[in-house]
């Protein structure tokens, strides 16, 4: 009886090194086999390493020295994440706020984005811009709608909320909403959340326009009965590449909240108590030009985002399964 011929086992490193050689060779041949499309590519590629790759591999460098602009980096180690973690209270609170703000106003600033955007595009298309810019000017004018805010959370009486709840006698002296930590936290999650609705919300609004109207007759017949089967298992799977822009846009938005703060409540704010991550950053990096130390904080910030993306992408391509 012949004897089968021995099966030898590859180990998993060396399987990965072939898988890799794999995608190389591939990528190497769609290059060449594409080369007119790749060089009209080149022109981005060039420019988004030197001005993104290029600085993020730097700063991660910079995290591991310390580095004063004025003198050559010293190499320290760990020495700036561990001060972060346990001698820095500031940071500790900037990471609470951060959080909190991008866990509210992150996904409800979402779902709301989806939500107006799916109910504007069941209007007639001659209003529909109308309502699309009504929702969108938020984003085109920032520092103006901050300011709008800060007239109405004015700290004395004739602030906007202050002279309405006065008006009914809810309270009897002003209160100090941008200023008293107890109120400037809750004020400013409504702020964001209602400046929330920007690229995403567009994002959705194009999304949900370009559906092909073929599926859901298709629907019916295979036997969709409702509107939110509609949705969940038509409108979402058809609209994943803007479902996953918007939710890059908004963990991205949520997570670099500051420059909506320092109108409302200065820089720093009382207590810190509206003191986010990037406000720690640029405390550190803009004011008193610690580069390595913002350069730890910056990388922290970093890999909090790609992780929640990557977190938020796998439960996106759930959707309508």
């Amino acid at each position: 009886m012949p004897s089968r011929p021995m099966q030898t086992s590859l180990s998993m490193p060396y399987k990965r090194r072939l898988a890799e050689r794999g995608r190389l060779g591939r990528l190497l041949a769609d290059i060449k086999k594409n080369k007119v499309s790749y060089l009209f590519l080149a022109p981005y590629g060039i420019i988004f390493l030197i001005f993104t790759v290029f600085p993020v591999l730097i700063s991660i460098g910079f995290s591991f020295t310390y580095y004063n602009i004025l003198e050559p980096p010293q190499w320290i180690g760990w020495r700036n994440y561990i001060n972060l973690f346990l001698a820095d209270e500031v940071f500790l609170i900037s990471i609470k706020n951060t959080f909190l703000l991008a866990a509210i106003t992150g996904s409800l600033g979402y779902f709301a984005s989806f939500f107006f955007a799916w109910l504007i595009n069941e209007l007639p298309r001659r209003i529909r811009p109308l309502f699309v810019l009504v929702f969108y000017a938020p984003a085109l004018a920032g520092y103006a709608v901050s300011q709008i805010w800060g007239i109405l959370f004015s700290g004395d009486a004739y602030g906007w909320m202050n002279g309405f709840l006065m008006k009914l006698g809810i309270i009897r002296e002003p209160i100090y909403w941008l200023t008293d930590p107890n109120y400037m936290l809750p004020v400013l999650l409504v702020v964001v959340l209602w400046m929330s609705l920007s690229h995403g919300f567009l994002a959705f609004v194009a999304g949900l326009q370009t559906v092909d109207r073929s599926l859901y007759e298709a629907g019916y017949t295979d036997g969709i009965r409702n509107r939110w089967q509609e949705l969940w298992y038509i409108t979402l799977p058809s609209m994943r590449p803007q479902l996953m822009f918007g939710a890059v846009m908004s963990i991205t938005q949520s997570f670099a909240i500051h420059d909506v703060l320092v109108p409302l409540v200065g820089f720093p704010s009382t207590d810190y108590a509206a003191h986010t991550v990037v406000s720690h950053l640029v405390d550190y990096g803009s004011f008193r030009f610690e580069m390595g130390y913002a350069s730890a904080i910056a990388t922290i910030l970093f890999l909090v985002m790609v992780g929640t993306n990557k977190i938020v992408q796998r439960l996106l391509r759930k959707v309508g399964q």
